[in-house]
């Protein structure tokens, strides 16, 4: 096995419209199952136009995952069927545990820009159905490395002695947001058998050894096995998104919203949430609280 980590696939985000009609650049999702386990998808928010994302992501439900939302800068309202409410703001971030299930909505208020991702990670097929779990941390609360040249923001998992804001209790999860000075060099050992991908956001970044080639925010690098990551930011500086966790190689049965481990239990999600089960309340006929 190699001891740098080099690179295994480059993915520039798509422009696709969700929920209720908002704008989202969309990395990776269900048809790249295989390549980012457990990792299951990702979408970028990236926007100076309130009219592309004020309509959100209107109610829907969830089953069998874990979303994590970052908001780097913006603000979005967040309800849900449990009576949590919130509205995140620059450097939140919010950490659902659908499990048996949840119903909610998000929608991002007006700012000159939002700038942020939502990433879905599958949950082993032992907690597919452990109950609902809100958390969320103000970004006074994630903890910050400042090596000068690079700022770590710790979202999750540990860099060096440091624990990050949240920890993972089903799968193991690094979550570093990295900001990277014009021209600056940086790199990390990374755990063994994990997958590792990075997000860029903003500037642009070369993630190859030796390499010359400097990849431009909206995209996704995935990596092959090895144990050190090596990054060099342009003379634009980099903020890229690090995530890495091991692999559950188990069936991944998707359906919409829900993800399972069989067709059967997808589709018996769609019934509970036919039959109210998700909810602590009543639903009208406009799709609003009654």
């Amino acid at each position: 096995m190699s001891k740098i980590r080099t690179i295994r696939r480059i993915i520039k985000g798509q422009d696709v419209i969700d929920g209720a009609g908002m704008k989202i650049i969309r990395t990776f999702a269900n048809n790249d199952v295989e390549d980012f386990d457990p990792f299951l998808l990702l979408d970028i928010f990236d926007s100076v136009n309130p009219e592309e994302y004020v309509r959100g992501l209107d109610w829907h439900h969830h089953r069998g995952v874990e979303t994590i939302t970052y908001l780097i800068e913006g603000k979005i309202a967040y309800e849900d069927s449990r009576e949590n409410e919130r509205v995140l703001s620059d450097g939140d971030c919010q950490w659902l545990t659908a499990g048996s299930g949840i119903y909610h909505r998000e929608t991002p208020l007006p700012v000159d820009r939002l700038l942020g991702v939502q990433l879905w990670l599958n949950l082993p097929a032992k907690n597919k159905m452990v109950p609902f779990k809100y958390r969320d941390v103000s970004r006074e609360n994630i903890p910050v490395i400042d090596e000068g040249d690079a700022k770590i923001h710790l979202i999750a998992g540990q860099y060096k002695d440091t624990p990050g804001a949240f920890k993972s209790e089903y799968v193991k999860t690094l979550f570093f947001d990295v900001e990277l000075k014009a021209n600056c060099d940086w790199s990390i050992d990374t755990v063994k058998n994990s997958k590792l991908f990075v997000c860029i956001v903003q500037g642009e970044g070369c993630f190859e050894p030796r390499g010359n080639d400097f990849i431009p925010e909206r995209h996704v690098v995935l990596f092959n096995e090895g144990k050190t990551l090596q990054v060099k930011a342009s003379n634009k500086g980099v903020r890229f998104l690090l995530l890495a966790g091991k692999p559950l190689k188990e069936p991944v049965f998707w359906g919409g919203p829900i993800v399972m481990n069989t067709m059967e239990e997808v589709e018996q999600g769609f019934d509970d949430m036919d039959e109210g089960k998700y909810f602590l309340f009543q639903m009208d006929d406009a799709g609003e609280k009654s």
